[in-house]
């Protein structure tokens, strides 16, 4: 585990591009040094190779690794990083060449998610993710370049404090996660169908990560969700109840954040949790206004609800932090139903977004204006129970109702 107090782990980040997009290059390691930042690490250099692929034996080719050998001691670094999820073959044949610990992208999210659970779930979750990245990389020199990690990244997570290298106990336990993980799916499902007896409109709030999503569920319910400027910040989801006004009562539902290069590992181990955004009722997209890279981000978005087939839903997109945003151009969302601007640091904006969630909510409903006679009770009771009652008046022939109805 890496102790903050002491001297930050050093490294160099390393990427193989086609030359094609270069901007898109220094965005992803950009966004791999603040990942190295959230983790404790930092990242002193950076070091590209175009080729058309990368090489199977070891990521960059040969003359690379002797340059990057001078950049090690030159900076004095503890480790080199991939942009890329490297091959046992990769990982071990660089760590051979350069000897120092070679860590990639995956490794570095997967010890980011270990820091970051908190609930019993979330551990589980992380832990079978871990497990399932580690079985692949427990034979030849993948083995080696295993045992010869150390302590820093890579090596922290939930659960055991020594994980077993054997295939068949990492196996078994892997399947003991499941089984949990089943329980705890079926108490998801119980709390669904309680809501969905209660008919309250559930809108999940996703993203990119550090986009601002638990801080704009805490402007809007005032509740006291763990903020915090690092990525992967929240990883448990945290619902919470939100009175819009004039009787209209909404849960919004916090969800993991996405990123690019999401590792397939952590999308199987957290799909119970991603599963919160499928069973809503509509989706906050939050965006990061001030990010340079706010479109790749906000596709990144939609590819990850698009492979989690979560499609169909009336979307509200929330361009957040517009006090300190400097966009050239107006940013527009093709996917969104409705858009606002806001800050909800500051709370600019907040009365807007309330009034566009009121209007996404009477997208999806009819009002109607009726009489029901007193013989027909249920129906009336059934109105109570699944529409929003806007006038109720008892007359002669029965009971003058205007209401919302879905």
């Amino acid at each position: 585990m890496i102790n903050t107090s002491e001297k930050k782990e050093k490294y160099i980040e390393i990427a193989v591009t086609d030359g094609y997009d270069m901007d898109a290059v220094k965005s992803s390691l950009d966004e791999l040094a603040r990942l190295l930042d959230t983790a404790g690490a930092e990242s002193v250099y950076q070091l590209t190779q175009t080729m058309e692929s990368p090489s199977p034996a070891t990521y960059i080719g040969k003359g690379k690794i002797d340059e990057l050998r001078e950049f090690i001691d030159a900076f004095d670094a503890d480790g080199v990083i991939s942009d890329d999820e490297l091959t046992p073959a990769q990982m071990g044949n660089l760590e051979q060449a350069l000897n120092v610990k070679v860590i990639d992208r995956t490794m570095l999210i997967l010890d980011i998610f270990a820091q970051h659970a908190t609930t019993r779930e979330g551990k589980i979750q992380v832990e079978m993710a871990q497990l399932q990245y580690k079985s692949s990389r427990l034979s030849g020199s993948a083995g080696v370049a295993m045992s010869r990690l150390g302590g820093g990244i890579g090596t922290r997570g939930p659960g055991e404090s020594k994980l077993e290298t054997d295939r068949r106990r990492i196996r078994d336990r892997i399947s003991s996660l499941r089984k949990q993980l089943k329980e705890m799916e079926k108490n998801r499902e119980n709390t669904r169908k309680s809501r969905e007896k209660n008919q309250i409109p559930v809108f999940a709030i996703v993203g990119y990560t550090n986009a601002g999503k638990s801080t704009l569920l805490n402007a809007l319910t005032g509740s006291s969700v763990l903020e915090e400027d690092a990525l992967f910040a929240t990883l448990d989801p945290t619902t919470r109840r939100m009175d819009l006004g004039d009787g209209w009562q909404i849960l919004l539902t916090d969800t993991v954040g996405f990123i690019s290069k999401l590792p397939h590992n952590l999308i199987d181990a957290f799909h119970s949790t991603l599963e919160e955004a499928k069973y809503a009722d509509y989706i906050i997209h939050v965006v990061d206004s001030s990010d340079p890279s706010l479109e790749r981000n906000m596709d990144v978005v939609y590819k990850t609800l698009n492979d989690l087939q979560i499609t169909g839903k009336p979307i509200l997109t929330v361009f957040n932090k517009d006090d300190i945003a400097e966009n050239a151009h107006p940013l527009f969302d093709r996917h969104a139903d409705l858009s606002v601007h806001i800050s909800a640091k500051t709370g600019q904006g907040i009365d807007q977004l309330k009034k566009a969630l009121k209007k996404l909510l009477l997208s999806d409903m009819t009002q109607i204006k009726e009489v029901i006679p007193y013989t027909e009770g249920s129906r009336l009771e059934k109105l109570h129970e699944t529409g929003h009652i806007i006038k109720e008046e008892y007359r002669p022939d029965g009971v003058y109702v205007e209401a919302f109805i879905r």
